[in-house]
């Protein structure tokens, strides 16, 4: 059984779903430390051919809480976010199908940070057709004081696992011979070169889902979902992509 684990990211660019759709767990932390400066709680989008940064506020507090103990600013307007990606996207062939996505998230009241990242997260897989069970990492664990790889192995062992997968800018993070003593295989997902029409500019690469949303079909996303990616052993450094093929996020 393969199990990933991540933390939760706003709308995360596609290679975070296709390693969601290429396990049969996937595990999300709450119990993880906010990092104020990393792509939890923004990403970017598309106007006028350049990206542009978005970000869900959040209300100030200590920066040694957990993901799960950090709440959703007040002062965020969902509306008005709402609006800057309907005119940003006002001419995209697939507008119509993913603005009741948005609607459906983006205004959610909701209790914390992961609370409302984790609720976006489960309806944009329910929209993409992703079937595989999102687990909370502190459902499965209870309480631990596990860190980084170990706690990684320990939720494996917990759920069964035979294979944990990992994005690819975790190459440096874990180690295989750490997993092989459980029985584990460590793999990494590198997702292929992609590319698609953006209005009359130049591609920009590893937006937010939202764009791919904006700009390709169903039949077109399960391909990305299913096909557009590699499951691969811990590369050696010659063969390991440089940092501008990796999307923002996964390299905090």
């Amino acid at each position: 059984m393969k199990v990933a684990i991540m933390q939760p990211y706003l709308f995360p660019y596609i290679g975070y779903f296709q390693l969601i759709a290429a396990v049969d767990q996937f595990v999300v932390y709450d119990t993880a430390k906010y990092t104020k400066k990393g792509w939890i709680n923004r990403n970017r989008f598309l106007r006028d051919g350049e990206a542009v940064i978005f970000t869900l506020p959040i209300e100030k507090d200590s920066d040694t809480l957990d993901i799960v103990d950090r709440h959703v600013s007040a002062e965020f307007s969902a509306d008005k976010l709402l609006a800057q990606l309907q005119q940003a996207y006002r001419r995209a062939p697939h507008l119509s199908e993913t603005m009741p996505l948005l609607e459906a998230t983006l205004p959610h009241r909701a209790a914390n940070l992961f609370d409302y990242l984790h609720r976006t997260l489960v309806l944009t897989c329910r929209h993409l057709g992703i079937a595989t069970p999102i687990r909370i990492a502190s459902a499965v664990e209870g309480t631990t004081t596990l860190r980084k790889q170990d706690r990684v192995i320990g939720i494996c062992e917990r759920l069964g696992a035979t294979t944990y997968v990992n994005a690819i800018g975790g190459l440096d993070l874990y180690d295989p011979p750490a997993f092989a003593e459980w029985g584990m295989q460590l793999r990494f997902l590198r997702s292929k070169p992609l590319a698609y029409a953006q209005f009359e500019h130049g591609f920009v690469p590893w937006l937010s889902i939202i764009d791919v949303l904006m700009f390709n079909s169903r039949d077109r996303l399960r391909d990305m979902l299913s096909q557009g990616y590699d499951l691969i052993e811990r590369p050696e450094a010659a063969e390991r992509p440089d940092a501008s093929f990796v999307e923002p996020s996964l390299l905090q």
